[in-house]
């Protein structure tokens, strides 16, 4: 396989392009002109319609910094990596650019925002690497995991609530709404690893009541009949008659608390994430 790479050649209009292949195969194949063979490569010169020596590359009007666009140009070196290569070209690789080995090094270097380009260069000292904070990098990834409001099993909006009588309130849980929910990243070198788990959930009833539960709740069971919920509940003291729809607007809020470490530091974040549903709460009917 032939690794091309291609260059400008600056005031001359025409491309350098250079073929890592045995320097032999290539001038068999090549018919004569234009092309300068090394030990291990080749440098071929060819024209490049609308190349022009000013540093234009046709009517696109892009000139220096000032027309990139930052993504995918390879002189960006904002948005450059580099790598050692290793190993290193041989002796006579156009990849020195004229230098001896020993002289600086060779690198790989990966530029680009989104389209990335990778090339080979020969810089004079180690090149200066982004350097990465971990905090920086912790809460890029948590903004990207997926940490959702709490799944609230009961109260249930289909059900039917008396004045009085308790309500047991638990969530169901899983990664996404209750955690834990580990994620990692890498970056310039550095890996942070993240763990997001709920903490507590704060549930608004409605009627002007707030409840915090340190836990997810605890499921009711038939059991229990009329005993508290011994983790999260709550009593309804009027009904819902006068609210919107004949029922309670009810709010519950997770407190997700992120834990990360990383290149020898940790800290913690948090995200606050919440769902909403309706309870009808009725009195208790006498009969007679």
């Amino acid at each position: 396989m032939l690794k091309l790479r291609v260059a400008s050649a600056a005031g001359t209009g025409i491309v350098l392009a250079t073929l890592f292949a045995p320097a032999t195969s290539v001038a068999q194949d090549t018919p004569g002109g234009g092309i300068e063979c090394g030990l291990y490569n080749c440098e071929v010169e060819v024209d490049v319609p609308g190349q022009s020596g000013d540093g234009q590359a046709g009517d696109s009007g892009a000139t220096g910094d000032s027309g990139s666009s930052g993504k995918g140009d390879p002189d960006d070196k904002r948005t450059c990596r580099y790598k050692l290569a290793d190993p290193q070209p041989p002796a006579g690789s156009l990849d020195w650019e004229g230098h001896e080995p020993g002289d600086g090094a060779v690198y790989e270097q990966t530029c680009g925002w989104e389209n990335f380009v990778t090339r080979m260069v020969w810089l004079a000292e180690p090149p200066e690497q982004e350097t990465i904070n971990p905090a920086v990098l912790a809460q890029r990834m948590v903004d990207s995991m997926t940490l959702l409001g709490p799944d609230i099993a009961s109260p249930r909006a289909a059900g039917r609530y008396t004045v009085g009588v308790p309500v047991w309130m638990w969530v169901n849980q899983s990664a996404t709404t209750y955690g834990p929910n580990i994620a990692s990243a890498s970056a310039g070198g550095v890996t942070v690893t993240a763990t997001a788990m709920v903490s507590k959930i704060v549930w608004q009833m409605g009627d002007g009541s707030a409840v915090t539960c340190a836990g997810p709740g605890t499921p009711y069971r038939g059991s229990s009949e009329m005993a508290e919920s011994p983790t999260c509940g709550h009593r309804y003291s009027t009904t819902s008659a006068q609210g919107p729809g004949g029922k309670y607007a009810v709010t519950a809020t997770s407190t997700w608390t992120v834990d990360w470490q990383g290149a020898g530091q940790s800290g913690q974040l948090q995200e606050i994430r919440q769902s909403d549903m309706q309870v009808a709460v009725g009195e208790m009917q006498v009969v007679r």
